[in-house]
């Protein structure tokens, strides 16, 4: 019920539409109320008189309020249907929003499929609830209590022995609530599971080709498949046999009106007007009884769906700015790591007491093997982890202190996992400056040694790149990518091995055309080229998240230390036997 409650917050905003949707549901259930009682007073004026005029005038009042309720109805349904469609119209982009808050930290552990599920399947069983089953709720209620008072005025004890029969009927509801509601929460796990084993199959279709694991794919997603389909067959068993149950409990209360209405008109306590009254409203009380099962199904549905939405929704973020944080204007680049510790677990420790100062302009290399703490290291920068202990600071401010949009304007990052967007060419290259001018986006692109190529496509710049850039080579992304993060003129720029996947020609012109762009800025390189290393302003060799060794190329290598033997390394590698150097 707590979340539901928090839930309701939502429906606050379009209360107008819930008055609208209440007062016709209001109306189309009185209406509803007054039937059987028009009904079984034209039977009875008819036997007294003889008239058949009062049956016929019976007939058109009923047509009449039959007309209302009906169009009360489709108020009521149409209203609540708007209401619910705005509720989870807002739900979604709350839930979209927050996730566009959250840190990367978040996103190492959570699981794309799963967060797709909540966002689609839960929030639609919540609407499903606001739209159908929260208003049944009331309505019910509502015809209930109603009922029971009419029945009760007709004749309290025929009523109380058909009304005996509830509490039992109460207490099946009850228990059905308790055996179905693990049920649903399995089969929103069970759905979310499924649409990670499809969207990372998808992914990863190439890898799946290549190593014809079809069929092992085809297991997996059948395994979970079939576990969906065991639990929802085993709830709708306990649908199946609640509901026969409750019709069952109400056949008995209607004989019962059948044997001792019958004998009160016997006896002359009661009229045959009166026994068709009761009879039915005892069959519009089935109704409601009805929909119990259903309305316990969608609560029990929605709120383990609730649940599984606010569960994203109370997750906060690690890297939380500030409520007086600034902004960062403009800026010079000095940037320094003062003893900076940080651990993505609580095992093993990405960087160690790092202390280091880069000055403004100068180009900084991050040297050292796979998991040494370069890409760690460039992502703190950025502040898209917080710090253990220490503390990062940019012009002599500490990185925390500001706002995180304002940082993020002066440092852009180009990853070495690069994603392009399912759009043109155009809009990957400004996606970081959207108003920025065609004349803008081919200057980034000629830059970037992309242009030329882009040029020989059938529709240039307006090509689509197709999901995640998978029309381009690996070479042809990146250098997309570098041409996205020099439209944004940063004044600290990091490249992540952006150039890991360019051959040695591209990559020349790429460095060329950067002599000139890094020119009075900050700039850090994650690289294993031996040309940028040797003319790097700064070199920091990380080894095991420690900062060993920090200097220009021809200090470090009078040390004879860890840069060394990892220069030494990699120069054996491109070196041909006949001498010749190729591309790294």
């Amino acid at each position: 019920m707590k979340t539901l409650i928090r839930l309701s917050i939502y429906m606050k905003k379009h209360w107008v539409g819930l008055a609208l949707s209440f007062l016709c549901l209001a109306i189309s259930a009185v209406a509803g109320l007054i039937i059987p009682k028009i009904l079984g007073q034209g039977i009875d004026t008819a036997v007294k008189s003889g008239l058949k005029s009062s049956v016929v005038i019976a007939g058109i009042q009923i047509v009449i309020i039959s007309v209302i309720t009906a169009l009360s109805g489709y108020g009521n349904r149409f209203l609540s249907q708007v209401v619910a469609q705005k509720i989870s119209y807002d739900m979604r982009n709350d839930l979209y929003t927050h996730l566009q808050k959250m840190s990367f930290a978040y996103y190492d552990r959570a699981q794309t499929g799963e967060i797709m599920s909540r966002a689609t399947v839960d929030i639609d069983a919540v609407r499903m609830f606001l739209a159908e089953g929260f208003l049944n709720i009331i309505q019910n209620l509502f015809m209930l209590v109603g009922i029971s008072i009419i029945l009760i005025m007709l004749d309290w004890r025929l009523a109380l022995m058909t009304l005996a029969f509830m509490p039992p009927i109460a207490w099946i509801t009850i228990r059905f609530h308790e055996r179905i509601r693990p049920m649903w929460r399995s089969i929103q796990k069970t759905i979310a599971f499924l649409g990670t084993t499809l969207q990372e199959s998808l992914m990863g279709i190439k890898v799946v080709k290549a190593f014809s694991t079809q069929k092992e794919e085809s297991k997996k997603f059948k395994k979970d498949a079939e576990k969906l389909y065991n639990t929802m067959i085993d709830t709708s068993r306990q649908m199946a046999i609640n509901m026969p149950m409750m019709f069952t409990l109400l056949s008995i209360p209607t004989a019962i009106v059948i044997w001792f209405g019958g004998r009160e008109f016997a006896n002359g306590n009661m009229t045959i007007g009166g026994i068709t009254q009761f009879v039915m409203y005892l069959g519009m009380l089935a109704m409601p009884i009805q929909m119990i099962g259903m309305v316990v199904g969608m609560f029990t549905r929605s709120v383990a769906a609730g649940n599984r939405i606010l569960e994203i929704m109370d997750t906060t973020s690690p890297v939380i700015e500030k409520p007086d944080a600034v902004a960062l204007d403009k800026i010079k680049g000095r940037v320094c790591f003062e003893n900076v510790s940080f651990k993505y677990n609580e095992k093993v420790a990405a960087l160690q007491n790092v202390s280091f100062t880069v000055e403004p302009g100068q180009l900084v290399a991050l040297v050292g093997s796979s998991g040494s703490g370069k890409s760690t290291l460039a992502n703190l920068i950025s502040r898209f982890y917080d710090v253990n202990s220490g503390r990062i600071t940019v012009d002599g401010v500490d990185i925390r202190d500001v706002t995180l949009s304002s940082l993020r304007r002066h440092i852009t990052i180009a990853q070495q996992d690069v994603f392009l967007f399912s759009a043109s060419l155009k809009d990957n290259i400004a996606y970081g400056v959207p108003d920025a001018s065609m004349e803008q986006v081919i200057a980034a692109a000629k830059t970037a040694q992309i242009h030329d190529f882009i040029m020989n496509l059938p529709n240039g710049y307006k090509t689509w790149t197709g999901e995640r850039g998978l029309t381009l080579s690996g070479g042809e992304k990146q250098r997309v990518a570098i041409a996205r993060t020099l439209l944004t003129n940063p004044s600290i720029l990091i490249l992540d091995d952006s150039t890991s996947s360019v051959d040695a020609r591209t990559e020349q012109l790429i460095r060329k055309a950067l002599d000139g762009l890094i020119k009075g800025r900050t700039t850090f390189i994650i690289t294993h080229r031996l040309p940028i290393i040797q003319n790097a302003d700064l070199i920091l060799v990380l080894k095991n998240g420690e900062l060993v060794e920090k200097g220009k190329h021809h200090e470090l290598m009078v040390n004879n230390g860890v840069y060394k033997q990892i220069y030494t390394a990699q120069l054996q590698i491109v070196e041909q036997p006949e001498g010749s150097i190729t591309e790294a």
